[in-house]
């Protein structure tokens, strides 16, 4: 139970005078009523006891007379942004954090507002050719390649900027000098920007053979350079390191629809019909996290992908778990997907 927590949580017992001296002597204004399994039971504001007050109850009434039964709660997977939107929205000044029932934390509005900064390595892979964008890329990298009015991967490092990373590695390849030269050592943008030059290409697992050892023992997010999306990295993070995770995958759901009608049978009998059936399938969405032992594991300058690299893991029955997105994302591999690339960076707001 975190420090601010244990500071509001009052039991069923308790009165209303004990709800307003624990509302005095905090700054957060709200008590949390539980059981002894931390179950929470109900909120109470100062303005809930002066309204039990003016019913005529007494100090020493209990607190479930006055508790709000229903509050507003959120899951721990809500972004701080969303958060905050939220009590902007209802006029409140905290939210309790509930998974399955059980009080796990509280978030106040001094502490959705305030940015967290995260010392984590952030890889993007900036060294591909960009073939099939051609010939767009005859002359730039496609990383460096224009949505709206911002090259690709500065769009990408925007994001994690404004989620609090600051230490940023890109991997380079193709027309690296394009690169370098737009983004320099980062300081334009108040970051660290260190360039992992591959003179062959390793793949999204070779680049990571290619990180400093002695950096601190933190998880590292990789990510494919031609990706434009509105992941949070905060949330991926945070599961990851509470699931323990070895390496985590972000997936996309994937819907497939058969043209045809399906026949299943026994022998010559069919015995069930399905016209033009949806095959729903998780595919790899190119990005993950991956800790520090499995960046250790992984020979420098010698090719490999990162799929073969978690199932190595997977086979050493490493804990590699996948983290379905619902956030928008696009893979910028076609010429279509660039001209869509296009209408969402401004319908958006990237």
């Amino acid at each position: 139970m975190s420090d601010i927590l244990s500071k509001v949580i009052l039991s069923p017992q308790q009165s209303l005078r004990d709800a307003l001296a624990l509302i005095n002597s905090q700054a957060l204004q709200v008590a949390l009523v539980t059981d002894a399994k931390l179950h929470l039971l109900g909120v109470i504001t100062d303005g809930d006891i002066r309204r039990g007050l003016l019913d005529n109850l007494s100090l020493d009434a209990k607190v479930t007379l006055v508790m709000n039964t229903e509050p507003r709660t959120a899951s721990p997977m809500v972004s701080k942004k969303q958060l905050l939107a939220l009590m902007q929205q209802h006029s409140i000044l905290a939210i309790p954090i509930v998974k399955d029932g059980i009080l796990i934390d509280l978030e106040t509005l001094k502490s959705v507002q305030q940015q967290t900064q995260f010392e984590n390595r952030v890889l993007i892979m900036a060294g591909g050719f960009g073939t099939r964008l051609k010939p767009l890329t005859d002359c730039c990298p496609k990383p460096m390649l224009k949505v709206g009015d911002k090259p690709l991967l500065e769009i990408a490092i925007s994001n994690f900027i404004q989620a609090g990373f600051s230490n940023f590695y890109l991997s380079t390849h193709y027309m690296p000098e394009q690169i370098r030269d737009y983004f320099g050592d980062g300081s334009k943008w108040n970051i660290n920007i260190t360039y992992l030059h591959e003179d062959t290409p390793l793949g999204t697992g070779g680049a990571v053979g290619m990180l400093p050892k002695e950096t601190p023992a933190l998880p590292t997010i990789v990510m494919n350079g031609d990706i434009l999306t509105k992941v949070d990295f905060q949330l991926l993070l945070k599961f990851h390191d509470e699931n323990q995770s070895d390496a985590t995958m972000c997936v996309r759901e994937y819907d497939y629809q058969i043209p045809y009608g399906v026949i299943n049978g026994e022998g010559n009998r069919i015995t069930q019909m399905t016209e033009k059936p949806i095959q729903r399938f998780f595919v790899n969405a190119g990005i993950y996290v991956i800790n520090p032992e499995l960046i250790g594991n992984v020979e420098p300058n010698v090719y490999v992908d990162m799929p073969s690299l978690l199932e190595s893991k997977i086979a050493d029955n490493g804990n590699v778990l996948m983290y379905p997105i619902h956030e928008y994302w696009l893979d910028i591999g076609r010429m279509d997907d660039f001209k869509q690339a296009q209408v969402d960076v401004c319908t958006l707001g990237f």
